[in-house]
């Protein structure tokens, strides 16, 4: 008899995190599911509890026992889909124009180009303009395996959509299948004494330094700001991912700093020093390049908890791969596998990107755990794991019952306030996640981006 996929999952992620067995209540189970042929919302509701039970542990650890926490079954599922409902304005497109699928000759290939270095990439290896039929009649002409190596090669972002099986039998899929969930190891001491826990607000007087982009890491950072963690987070002066950043910003100083330059790098080095935890998504050899590889991180910084994600993992030959969470759907097979489910003649991706939010929590859940080691021990710790090693897990996972479709969002599903952010007044969804004593929320609300000092005191 196959175990029920939540209970499957959970038992991975508490398996690969060394996650203790707390007790924890799931409020409406039979309230509705994310439509797929993978159990999506048995993902969203796996990943919460490993995020809570980190949190739940160190309340422990400091001797305050918060008793069993609450996950809501169907808000956990409504924030994979987005947490904010925009009043009086519309949030902007996800997608560039020009991203998507597109058939080949041979197959199909998704193209991501919502970076403009992205798009230049496969616009300049096709030879068209910015013109979505124009580029659909140049990828025809293409074998998928051939553009994607050549998209790639030019700095770009493209997927060829694989089978599960064809994924099993490539040599990066070989390698991640070698690899754990989570990898950990433990660094260097030197945090000094721990700080207390505050019953409610338990990750007050944490600094976390995030170095992330769309979507796992923020997810990351977002949860560990709504329970009292300082969050600053850096990126470079032309970045901007105006589509998520309404949903992923609450809670946090947002700075910009050009790390080619020597003098923004040790103003990134200075806020280093002043972190506990360092989340990034840089692609695992940037941050060696710019002098900043793990030794020197870990020098810089002793007793830091260490937490990064890569797109394909960490070994083979893709472990460099520029990715994202649609993407890694077309390499892994589970893009095929919905269009097979659907009986679609198109690749059909999860209905959310349950990778990213997956992976975030779980990444969450990484740092609160190297939190509480470093509480225990006096050591910091480095965690690594990767958008292919979630999906991964989420193919292995045994199927879901049939269930009726999730409802949308109701005024019941949101905060009774208006969260009023740097683009307009917004409903948020509830947090689904309750902690007893301890409620989620952020001390200050989404923004855009590089409107902060970067620096750990506010002026």
């Amino acid at each position: 008899m196959h175990p029920h996929p939540l209970t499957f999952l959970l038992q991975q992620l508490r398996q690969a995190l060394n996650l203790p067995d707390l007790p924890f209540t799931l409020s409406d189970p039979d309230a509705g599911s994310l439509p797929s042929c993978f159990p999506v919302s048995d993902l969203a509701a796996a990943s919460l509890i490993a995020a809570g039970t980190g949190m739940a542990a160190r309340l422990r650890l400091a001797g305050r026992d918060p008793g069993p926490f609450r996950v809501d079954w169907r808000r956990a599922s409504l924030w994979f889909q987005g947490s904010v409902t925009p009043v009086g304005w519309t949030l902007p497109a996800a997608w560039d124009a020009v991203a998507g699928d597109y058939a080949t000759a041979d197959g199909w290939i998704r193209l991501h180009t919502n970076a403009p270095h992205h798009r230049a990439a496969a616009l300049q290896v096709l030879g068209v303009p910015a013109d979505r039929d124009a580029v659909a009649a140049r990828v025809a002409q293409w074998s998928a395996d051939a553009l994607e190596q050549a998209v790639v090669e030019a700095g770009g972002c493209a997927a060829a959509m694989r089978s599960r099986q064809a994924w099993a039998a490539h040599p990066q899929g070989a390698a991640l299948a070698a690899e754990p969930l989570v990898w950990v190891e433990e660094g260097t001491e030197g945090a000094g004494p721990a700080a207390a826990v505050e019953a409610d607000r338990p990750l007050a007087g944490i600094r976390v330094l995030d170095l992330t982009r769309v979507l796992a890491g923020p997810v990351a950072t977002r949860f560990l700001a709504s329970y009292g963690a300082s969050v600053r987070r850096i990126d470079p002066p032309d970045w901007d991912e105006p589509g998520v950043l309404p949903d992923v910003t609450p809670g946090k100083h947002r700075a910009r700093l050009d790390l080619k330059q020597p003098e923004d790098r040790a103003r990134l080095e200075q806020l280093l020093a002043g972190a506990d935890i360092v989340v990034h998504g840089y692609r695992p050899d940037a941050l060696d390049r710019l002098g900043l590889g793990a030794a020197r991180r870990q020098a810089i910084r002793p007793g830091l908890i260490d937490v990064s994600l890569s797109a394909y993992g960490w070994t083979g030959p893709w472990a460099g791969r520029r990715g994202f969470d649609s993407l890694v759907q077309m390499s892994t097979g589970i893009a095929q596998a919905g269009m097979d489910w659907k009986g679609s003649d198109r690749p059909q991706p999860l209905p959310v990107q349950a990778l990213d939010h997956a992976t975030g929590y779980l990444l969450a859940a990484c740092a609160l755990h190297g939190l509480n080691h470093r509480t225990a021990t006096g050591r910091g710790s480095r965690w690594r794991t990767s958008l292919a090693r979630m999906a991964a897990l989420l193919t292995m996972a045994p199927a879901a019952a049939t269930a009726p479709p999730l409802a949308p969002a109701g005024p019941e599903d949101h905060e009774p306030d208006l969260e009023m952010t740097g683009w307009g007044p917004v409903h948020r969804l509830r947090p689904a996640l309750d902690m007893p004593g301890a409620p989620a929320f952020w001390d200050r609300p989404a923004g855009p981006l590089g409107t902060d000092a970067p620096a750990w005191t506010t002026p």
